[in-house]
């Protein structure tokens, strides 16, 4: 095995090997907490692998069940037309403890941006499908997104991505779909958002005049995290789902980020009511498997893709192994009570945050959160990544996103003294800053 001190350079002679500086210790991090393979040093995990992990490193009841993640691992069979009672196992618990009844469908598949994806593939299809038993011949081809929005770096969705970082995007051939300015909440006492929310609505209707035979769906985070963490009022999701409803097409949210139980509901789209409930949603980074959930407006059409075989599909349809795991988060979270775990603690950690701001406004502004789903941003984008810097030599790991802002992706089981741990620690950043 290669040592610990080794393994930036075993990777780096095959590989652009430029992330984050430790070495993660699997068998001894715990908890919230990574150690540093190389020297034992352990980092406050604040940015949960990019959000990805929910329940932190090592929990006990992953350990009892060591011996189900083995057998699912050792063999990985094509979930796409191969069962298992793994995967029933899975399948059922994730239909019980987090898939919404008013979305039924469901597809599973290996990566947040491949949900994505078969979440516009679904539209697509229903809206051709649409427009030809309205006697149309036209294509459902185009879809609606937002500036500064983020959908993963794969075909479709780097046509929809608008990333501050071009890196991700740029020289690659994208599809010139109809991208809609951003009516995000800009500051506690934003003035501005009806107008910015008026124009945005203009601008969709705009598109719609001139090809609404055209358009199959309009895609939004909930929350945009890449993006900044930018939050949108609850009107403005409403007024989306009206103009789906009026004008023949598919409202998507991408949970990629939002989803399972950080924003202290299971969805964050549940935190606004009935109407602005989606037709789909992508998920994917908590929730292990990714993949879409889909709802009964797709039922409008015959034979929609979650009913014709092979319309939708994969190889694996989903890590077997990954769905294992998941099970067995799924059963942390209902057993411990985690998404109000994350509702209570993310309300400590924005209080946390607002005194934080209190005490050096000239450094930091406008603390904003959804229960663990929290942020704040910086005079720049330097000052930034500073400070990131900074927190992490004072022994937290967090994450930049948007142009200046730090975002914070605590593990659903965080715990209220680990929280004031890390505020200690981005207190005594934000004193050397």
């Amino acid at each position: 095995m290669t040592a610990p001190a080794q393994v930036h350079e075993a990777i780096g002679k095959h590989m652009l090997a430029d992330g984050m500086d430790p070495v993660v210790d699997l068998e001894k991090s715990h908890g919230s907490w990574i150690v540093d393979a190389r020297d034992g040093k352990e980092y406050l995990d604040l940015f949960s692998m990019f959000a990805s992990m929910s329940v932190g490193y090592n929990h006990p009841y992953l350990l009892e069940h060591k011996e189900d993640l083995a057998v699912a691992a050792l063999n990985k069979p094509t979930n796409s037309d191969i069962y298992s009672t793994q995967m029933a196992d899975f399948v059922s618990t994730m239909g019980r403890v987090a898939q919404p009844d008013y979305l039924p469908y469901a597809f599973y598949i290996e990566g947040g941006a491949l949900g994505v994806e078969n979440a516009l593939k679904t539209a697509f299809d229903w809206k051709s499908k649409l427009n030809r038993k309205n006697g149309k011949s036209v294509e459902g081809s185009k879809v609606i997104h937002f500036e500064q929005c983020f959908h993963g770096r794969t075909g479709y969705t780097l046509s929809l991505t608008d990333s501050h970082d071009k890196r991700k995007t740029e020289h690659f051939p994208k599809f010139d779909w109809p991208r809609i300015s951003n009516p995000y909440i800009h500051s506690a006492n934003d003035d501005d958002i009806e107008n910015r929310e008026a124009k945005a609505i203009d601008e969709i209707k705009a598109v719609l005049a001139e090809s609404a035979d055209e358009v199959a769906c309009i895609i939004i985070e909930p929350i945009q995290g890449e993006g900044g963490d930018n939050h949108y009022r609850p009107q403005f999701l409403k007024a989306l789902r009206t103009l789906a409803d009026e004008n023949d097409f598919l409202l998507i949210y991408d949970e990629v980020q939002t989803g399972i139980a950080i924003t202290g509901e299971m969805w964050c789209h549940q935190h606004f009511g009935e109407e602005a409930r989606p037709d789909l949603i992508s998920f994917g980074k908590k929730t292990q498997v990714c993949g879409t959930f889909a709802g009964n407006r797709l039922d409008e059409v015959d034979a929609h893709v979650f009913k014709e075989s092979s319309r939708l599909n994969s190889t694996w349809g989903g890590n077997l192994t990954d769905m294992v795991r998941f099970k067995l988060y799924l059963e942390i979270i209902e057993n411990e009570k985690l998404v109000n775990n994350a509702e209570e603690m993310g309300k400590h950690l924005f209080q946390s945050l607002n005194t934080l701001e209190s005490k050096y406004a000239e450094k930091i502004s406008y603390a904003r959160g959804r229960g663990l789903f929290c942020a704040f941003d910086c005079n720049s984008a330097e000052d930034r990544d500073k400070l990131a810097g900074l927190i992490q030599e004072e022994g937290a790991i967090v994450l930049g996103s948007g142009e200046r802002t730090i975002r914070f992706r605590p593990h659903l089981n965080v715990t209220s003294d680990e929280i004031d741990s890390g505020i200690e620690m981005i207190s005594a950043a934000l004193e050397h800053l």
